[in-house]
């Protein structure tokens, strides 16, 4: 059958080791003759193998789990822990593999493992994998690699991708909190034009008078949403699915909206200040590692997340190749606040600059931290003023005829 040697499938079993000692575990192979193998090759003799079956027997496999930034960050930090504790490389990926409870990156992890048994380096088995291992991640690998030093490096990688992803956590929460509340205010006014303006209009047709203008313009919004919802459902998701897609594909439109958000009040601060702790930490674990300026430019570039900075670093990159301080080439680009460029200033002057960008980008992630959890009281009176003017609007639209039915009778 040669569908089972291209497709794996989880297999549990249960053993005993070299000193007899009994186990059980799951382990993902191709058949059951292969996975008996690979268990003697780890000094396990199996005495049961059974292919793992999931509900509706959907042929032995999981349900797929997507794999998040956040497991990569956790993969690195326990690979590099094992490490630094003078566990073998393949021995540490087979545990992580194993402690894993998300089938994906059990494979992921999986797959790495066998590309180095076979031969391969860390760095190139992950550069197989280019959707969770970006190049700044490889290249770090690959330094450690090289230099002899890659418990110091994994240890780098793994810090960077832990600050990297609660900034990216904290950046999220601040988008989230005022775009969540503006939402449901939104789907309330529709559920109150839908079904609650209609039970004051039957009433209103009993009123021997003319109804206020607001109060008509309410009973017209309510009948659009009743007659044409479906048009209206259709346009919100189409637009989403166009922002999207726009977003993605279009480099004008996605550096367009990467502009205007930099220039959101409150928000927009945020924003900024996060992308220069990204820049800070990118360029302090790049450089830390002996990465070349230049080098360490180009993936601090692919990793600001922000495509306005992207080119202000690219064009930096520029600068510097031929010969330009990186203080100056910071200060060309218009983007960076003062403090940073001083400080850059400064490292290059005393050899230290790694250091002097991790300290950037230590008071710039507490900057950020501190404007996320004031983030609510600054957005309060903004929030309230929405909801009183979708909703509360909508409210006095139909009690203003009441209020004028003592002058009509």
């Amino acid at each position: 059958m040669a569908s089972t040697a291209t497709k794996n499938y989880t297999f549990t079993w249960v053993g005993t080791n070299r000193e007899g000692v009994a186990m059980k575990g799951e382990t993902l192979g191709a058949s059951q003759a292969l996975v008996k193998a690979q268990l003697r090759q780890q000094g396990i003799n199996p005495s049961r193998i059974r292919k793992k079956t999931t509900l509706f027997g959907l042929g032995g496999g999981q349900r797929k789990k997507k794999i998040k930034a956040g497991d990569i960050s956790v993969f690195a930090r326990q690979l590099a822990t094992m490490m630094e504790a003078g566990v073998p490389l393949v021995q540490a990926l087979d545990i992580i593999a194993k402690g894993s409870d998300n089938p994906s990156l059990t494979r992921l992890v999986t797959d790495i493992r066998d590309h180095i048994e076979s031969g391969s380096t860390l760095a190139a088995s992950l550069a197989e994998h280019p959707k969770y291992f970006d190049d700044l991640f490889v290249s770090l690998v690959a330094a450690g690699e090289a230099s002899g030093a890659l418990e110091t490096l994994l240890d780098k990688v793994a810090t960077y991708k832990e600050k990297t992803e609660s900034i990216k956590g904290k950046v999220r929460k601040a988008l989230v909190y005022p775009t969540s509340v503006i939402i449901v205010a939104f789907i309330v006014m529709l559920i109150l034009l839908y079904f609650v303006v209609p039970q004051f209009e039957a009433l209103f047709h009993g009123f021997n008078a003319t109804l206020p203008a607001f109060t008509r313009l309410v009973i017209h919004l309510s009948d659009v949403v009743q007659n044409w919802w479906w048009i209206i459902f259709i346009g919100i998701v189409l637009s989403g699915f166009l922002f999207v897609r726009f977003y993605k594909r279009s480099y004008r439109f996605h550096r367009l909206v990467d502009r205007l958000l930099l220039k959101l009040p409150v928000i927009g601060n945020i924003l900024d200040k996060s992308v220069v702790a990204r820049f800070a930490r990118t360029l302090s674990t790049m450089f830390a590692a002996g990465v070349p300026l230049v080098e360490a430019l180009d993936s601090v570039a692919g990793a600001a997340g922000n495509l306005v900075y992207e080119e202000g670093i690219r064009q930096m990159r520029s600068q510097v190749a031929t010969g330009q301080r990186l203080q100056l080439a910071l200060s060309n680009t218009g983007l960076f606040p003062s403090m940073t460029q001083q400080m850059i200033a400064i490292g290059e002057e005393s050899g230290s600059l790694d250091t002097m960008c991790a300290r950037v980008a230590d008071i710039y992630e507490e900057e950020v931290d501190n404007q996320v959890d004031s983030l609510s009281s600054l957005l309060e009176p903004f929030i309230m003023a929405v909801i009183g003017v979708l909703v509360g609007g909508l409210i006095i639209a139909m009690y203003l005829p009441i209020f004028q039915l003592g002058s009509v009778v």
